[in-house]
């Protein structure tokens, strides 16, 4: 039987973008890495810059198993935004590629990543040639919101999407309240459906959890700016009466509408301490990380948070909401802080509470950097993937052994 349950990594080691794998994508591989032959395509849209928690997921993969000499590539289903003309072309030349893999790389898995809306649509195209083709491919869900979007669906899109889920050899998802989905309302066989955590690299932090009296409680918030992730009620509850005479900065980091936050921010008073720097790239996240004190991501929906997994990473004191698969790795005053979603005045008392209590505030964040080491750090997560891999190439030789049903942790895998 695979096992893809949450083991402990051996090792775990940082990977540098732009090292090994990385550069299969976008210029020329090291030798040994180019000689080998492609394990896996990822089909996502936008690509590894411009897409999203998925691209950052999938370019980390890439890195830590190109350090292994196992080559995985990406391809573009979307281009950087969709457009009238492109999009529909980027998804025609993924639907070359594919056809291209089945002919001269046959054994290549074709990893197909899927959200819902417009992602949809494009996978049930791209999907539909795998299938016509034989291709052996992995669907992988990412939205937290996919019972909705398949419910707001006719009934003729909703029975070629099940169809499309049943036709995939592997589906994977990010916590158990989809793998339910999967097995209970598609009808996919457990054996087939795996969880798989969203995972980031370990960036070694220096620890020094201890703040100076004389420095101010640093807040950092990673991900888009939009309603969706909470970020007008985290506006409201940094200028709530509860974080008067706490002295704190916010950094407010991420694509979105950003101006339109800023003026929000400029109506509440706050906008002095708060920094709105946009998209940042890795080591910029890891710079902010270094300065922070709490990462908070006040989300309406979400599957796995990628912005939750750096905090824990960088060990800080996560706040967050249960939505998605947050509970399944972060446990109320273990390793962090629950808030309601849409409610400003509990989020500013957490903040408020949190920046007086500084040794709660480390004793959160070494629990959070703990159980992300055992866990969920990116060479974990590869080894999972591998297994999973494994399980799917035992059905192509026919092997009973090696077919065995995927066994998948059903514990709910939070500390206690």
């Amino acid at each position: 039987m695979v096992d893809v349950g949450v083991k402990p990594p051996q090792s775990v080691e940082r990977r540098v973008p732009g090292t090994a794998a990385a550069r299969v994508v976008g210029g020329a591989p090291s030798s040994d890495l180019a000689q080998a032959s492609v394990q896996a395509r990822h089909y996502l849209p936008g690509g590894r810059e411009r897409g999203g928690g998925i691209g950052r997921l999938v370019g980390y993969v890439v890195d830590e198993l190109g350090d292994r000499n196992i080559r995985h590539e990406i391809s573009d289903t979307r281009g950087p935004t969709l457009t009238v003309l492109g999009s529909p072309f980027r998804l025609f030349l993924a639907g070359v590629t594919l056809i291209r893999d089945r002919l001269f790389a046959p054994r290549c898995i074709q990893h197909i990543h899927i959200a819902g809306r417009g992602s949809t649509v494009r996978k049930l195209m791209l999907t539909g040639v795998a299938r016509l083709i034989g291709s052996t491919h992995v669907l992988h869900l990412h939205d937290p919101e996919y019972a909705d979007d398949i419910a707001r669906r006719p009934a003729p899109i909703r029975f070629a999407i099940k169809r499309m889920f049943q036709g995939a050899d592997r589906v994977v998802v990010l916590g158990h309240r989809d793998r339910r989905l999967m097995e209970e309302k598609l009808d996919i066989a457990p054996h087939r459906v795996a969880v798989l955590h969203n995972a980031v690299p370990d960036p070694k932090p220096t620890m020094t959890y201890a703040r100076s009296p004389s420095s101010p409680f640093n807040i950092l918030f990673l991900g888009r700016l939009s309603e969706r992730k909470g970020v007008p009620e985290l506006l409201e509850a940094l200028a709530h009466p509860q974080m008067q005479g706490v002295d704190w900065r916010a950094t407010l980091a991420g694509d979105g509408p950003i101006d339109d936050y800023r003026e929000q921010a400029s109506a509440l008073g706050v906008v002095d301490r708060i920094d709105f720097p946009g998209w940042v790239d890795e080591p910029a996240v890891r710079a902010l990380c270094a300065r922070a004190d709490v990462l908070v991501l006040p989300s309406h929906a979400e599957g796995m948070a990628m912005s939750v997994l750096e905090g824990m990473a960088n060990a800080l004191t996560v706040v967050t909401t249960r939505v998605g698969a947050h509970e399944e790795v972060l446990t109320e005053d273990v390793n962090g802080r629950f808030v309601t979603p849409g409610d400003p005045e509990g989020l500013a008392e957490a903040l408020a509470v949190l920046s007086r209590d500084p040794a709660g505030c480390e004793r959160l964040a070494r629990a959070a950097r703990v159980y992300f080491l055992d866990n969920l750090s990116i060479a974990a997560y590869a080894d999972r993937l591998q297994r999973v891999y494994a399980s799917m190439e035992g059905e192509r030789r026919g092997s009973a052994r090696d077919a065995a049903p995927l066994a998948v942790d059903t514990s709910d895998g939070r500390p206690s």
